[in-house]
């Protein structure tokens, strides 16, 4: 059958108008297949990176089997090397040196793997109608009342007196216990249902629940506390007081897994922003010799503002790269103005259900693919990196040259909130800076739900933008 002539009209329309469609439209047979094996090695990621430590050891497991080694000051740096640096365990920066000099700017894709969570308080364990848990302090923007009676685990480090360290890590392997916050049963619960979502759970009682059975033959005071600490002390050789200099986080005790009865979808902990910075990490690994170098920063802290020394403000992505100009004899300041980042993070995806705190045509759309995000900010653009047209439009040219699915998003309506990443910490170093990353349902929720279509693209933006500037 003959295809039917265009209209002047319809060719006008498809000249002059922004054509929307969803990826699926789109999509290449081969792209689909990449996609799929793709957002299969990211699901693995997800699950053994529940936390920013664990997000930084396997990055680097990755690395190293792509033929990257730690970066020293005063190394050579030539085209083709490729270094890693760790920050305090907690962040992670690489670069693949490319054929120009660095004082002709480097290609940056920047994400944060900390994500929101339950830290416990320095002295945690307690026991009360002989049921022994622990206090926790929230980490990040969450909703309280999404995170009791989902099962936790347990992650992290404790550095005993003495210096050394043990890990830490209870409910992801296979036979683990997992860990709860407890609710009170509809029942007993009318006072506390007249309450405003935001305070009928209070922060103060998200105490995870660990223990019920007294320690044997002892009649003291608090005889399950006793009894958890003797477990602790007999499998790790720890004390109470060792509490005191660890970092444990609860986080949700959920698998990354397939979504929808067409598996279009995944679902996991932790996406913003481990989707964004496994897509920042992956491109980078699978570049050859770029012509610009290539650098991932992945920070932590971003959750709480990127404050502290493994932060976006902190000054170890500075000494990164200031050590690898001091390689080609490069100021720093000349290398950083003709620089480019990519802040890779994610965006609020549309949610038909609560339509009310969108802007319907701006917002981003799941299947859509990669969402830039001009500006963050809140009420006034406050807090926000706003790019400028020259840099929208470098990352419109350089990814519809390479065959990227993107969308343009905003994070909301004008007054219904906003949102920070760690572009405005690039923007301040004088580099230009856009956001960009995958759009999230239910963001900052145990469960977060996100689209294969739009983690694949966001992962070949990111490719395209190393490769291009």
């Amino acid at each position: 059958m003959e295809e039917k002539e265009k209209s002047p009209a319809q060719l006008r329309r498809e000249a002059l108008c922004l054509d929307k469609k969803n990826g699926y439209d789109r999509l290449t047979a081969e792209d689909e297949q990449d996609m799929t094996a793709y957002c299969e090695d990211y699901k693995r990621f997800l699950d053994a990176a529940k936390t920013e430590r664990e997000a930084v050891d396997e990055a680097v497991r990755l690395a190293k089997s792509k033929g990257f080694v730690p970066f020293i000051r005063g190394m050579s740096v030539n085209p083709g090397d490729k270094y890693y640096r760790v920050n305090r365990g907690k962040a992670l920066m690489l670069a693949i040196i490319g054929e120009k000099s660095l004082a002709d700017g480097v290609s940056i894709g920047a994400a944060h793997i900390d994500s929101p969570r339950l830290d416990l308080k320095p002295e945690p364990l307690y026991e009360d109608a002989e049921l022994a848990f622990l206090k926790t302090h929230y980490y990040g923007g969450i909703r309280k009342y999404q995170w009791v009676t989902i099962p936790l685990e347990l992650h992290g480090v404790i550095v005993k007196k003495d210096g050394s360290t043990v890990k830490v890590a209870i409910g992801a392997a296979p036979g683990d216990p997992v860990f709860t916050v407890d609710d009170l049963l509809p029942h007993l619960g009318a006072k506390q249902g007249q309450e405003p979502l935001n305070t009928a759970i209070k922060g103060e009682n998200l105490n995870i629940l660990v223990g019920s059975r007294p320690f044997k033959d002892d009649e003291g005071a608090d005889r399950v506390k006793l009894a958890i600490l003797d477990l602790l002390n007999q499998k790790y050789g720890l004390v109470e007081a060792d509490f005191i200099s660890a970092e444990l986080e609860a986080v949700p005790a959920f698998r990354a897994s397939d979504v929808g009865f067409d598996r279009t979808l995944i679902g996991a902990y932790g996406q913003d922003d481990r989707v964004c910075a496994f897509a920042a990490l992956a491109a980078l690994l699978d570049l050859d010799k770029p012509v610009h170098t290539a650098v991932c920063m992945l920070a932590d802290k971003e959750e709480i503002g990127s404050e502290g020394v493994s932060g976006m403000k902190g000054a170890a992505f500075d000494t990164f790269m200031s050590d690898l100009c001091d390689g080609q004899r490069v100021a720093l300041k000349a290398c950083y103005e003709h620089s480019f980042c990519l802040s890779a993070d994610v965006c609020a995806a549309f949610d038909p259900a609560f339509a009310d705190v969108y802007d319907k045509r701006n917002a981003a759309r799941v299947n859509y693919g990669m969402g830039f995000c001009k500006y963050t900010g809140a009420r006034g653009k406050s807090g926000a990196s706003d790019a400028s047209a020259e840099v929208v439009g470098f990352v419109r040219r350089t990814l519809d040259q390479a065959g990227v699915i993107w969308q343009m998003s905003e994070l909301g309506a004008v007054d219904a909130g906003g949102g920070g990443t760690v572009a405005v910490y690039m923007a301040e170093r004088d580099i230009d800076t856009l956001d960009a990353g995958v759009p999230v349902l239910s963001m900052h929720a145990p469960f977060e739900t996100t689209g294969k279509l739009d983690c694949y693209m966001t992962y070949k933006g990111m490719k395209a933008v190393y490769q291009a500037h």
